[in-house]
């Protein structure tokens, strides 16, 4: 993640301790993808999860052991995520569980199925956050969920979870059929008391692993972060309380240094100086995933190699076993990465982005990532 509010405006958001401190030993944020049942049918969805309830899936004990063994492992957040999570009808009994073993929770949802009395108990479970996805307004965010009306039934849970006090993060993918319904999003998060938006760059995996070429292009994403760097200002100035990050490339914080490098030297030192501390892409360090079968990846993204299984080993001891060959490459990569990335002077920033992307365009998890929107001249390779 890119805090723009953070690089730009200079404000610390809740989970910045997360992106922004040095510690000796990190533990990551898991997402646990705790159920492939959904209610919707999204075109990108990274676990091409469908209606049916896997036979698979971890039960309440199994889940409530897997908890412990996060807390044990003094994982900081666990994100409750899908498929749909609110589909799984002990959803409530795991967070409360999470939270008595001293886990801050979150809850990752497409918001259709949050009712007032729903988000009491996510307000009574002392919910970190919930994070709603939309990918667009109206018709457009209901032809990418695959069902009409899922627009309103969203923003209805996301009025239900504002009117408690809960913190509200909006979620977007964008692509290249929503791209220009930006603007309606920073208005939509304006108008409704919307807390935070991330908008994520399209990662190509799950039912998204053949979309890349419904990604916006080099020059639509450069331009794309300029309007949301700009509305992000235009918000601090206003003193509009906002947190704007974007996700899937940290390429963005690069960007962000080298136009404020000639305007402004000594915010663009601070710019470089955070997006070093952040690292860059974290997958396989600072974040890691569980899926409903009790699965372990990288990261969400990465449903396709799997690590081991927490039904079988700890998630503590999987997931420091750095026999395992994806897993040693990630924690430590940047001697294997091949293309633009190996040689690009920004590596420090950015660790070679999204790996899952450049495995799925290249068939190389070390190949350069595709996404990457900078010139060869501003990352140091031109002749």
């Amino acid at each position: 993640m890119i805090s723009i509010t953070r690089l730009l405006c200079d404000i610390a958001g809740p989970g910045d301790h997360l992106r922004y401190e040095k510690k000796e030993i990190i533990r990551p944020v898991v997402v646990w993808n705790c159920t492939r049942q959904c209610n919707l049918s999204c075109i990108h969805c990274y676990a091409s999860a469908n209606n049916r309830k896997s036979a698979e899936e971890m039960d309440t004990t199994a889940g409530k052991a897997f908890i412990s063994d996060l807390a044990d492992f003094d994982v900081p957040v666990i994100l409750f995520s899908g498929g749909e999570p609110m589909m799984r009808k002990d959803l409530f009994e795991l967070a409360r569980f999470a939270r008595e073993k001293g886990l801050r929770v979150a809850l990752s949802t497409n918001g259709t199925l949050i009712s007032g009395r729903e988000a009491r108990e996510l307000q009574d479970i002392g919910f970190a956050e919930v994070g709603i996805s939309l990918d667009g307004t109206k018709e457009n965010n209901d032809r990418f969920r695959g069902r009409e009306g899922a627009f309103e039934s969203a923003l209805r849970g996301i009025r239900n979870c504002v009117a408690l006090g809960l913190r509200v993060s909006l979620r977007m993918t964008i692509t290249r059929f929503n791209y220009q319904e930006i603007p309606a999003i920073f208005q939509l998060v304006e108008d409704e008391g919307i807390d935070r938006v991330c908008f994520y760059h399209l990662a190509y995996s799950g039912r998204g692993s053949g979309l890349q070429q419904d990604d916006i292009s080099h020059s639509q994403t450069r331009a794309v972060v300029d309007l949301i760097s700009e509305r992000t200002e235009d918000l601090f100035r206003r003193g509009r309380q906002k947190e704007i990050l974007t996700v899937g490339s940290h390429v963005d914080g690069v960007y962000l240094y080298l136009k404020l490098k000639d305007k402004d030297p000594p915010h663009a030192a601070r710019v470089l100086e955070l997006i070093r501390m952040n690292g860059g892409n974290n997958s396989g360090v600072k974040i890691g995933a569980v899926d409903d079968r009790g699965n372990v990846h990288p990261d969400q993204f990465w449903w396709h190699h799997t690590l081991g299984n927490v039904q079988q080993r700890k998630f503590g001891d999987i997931w420091t076993d750095t026999s395992e060959p994806l897993l040693r490459g990630l924690k430590d990569r940047k001697g294997l990465l091949k293309g633009r990335c190996a040689k690009c002077r920004f590596l420090d920033c950015c660790n070679g982005n999204l790996r899952v992307r450049a495995e799925a365009a290249y068939n190389d998890v070390w190949a350069e990532d595709p996404a990457c929107y900078l010139s060869d001249e501003e990352i140091g390779i031109a002749e």
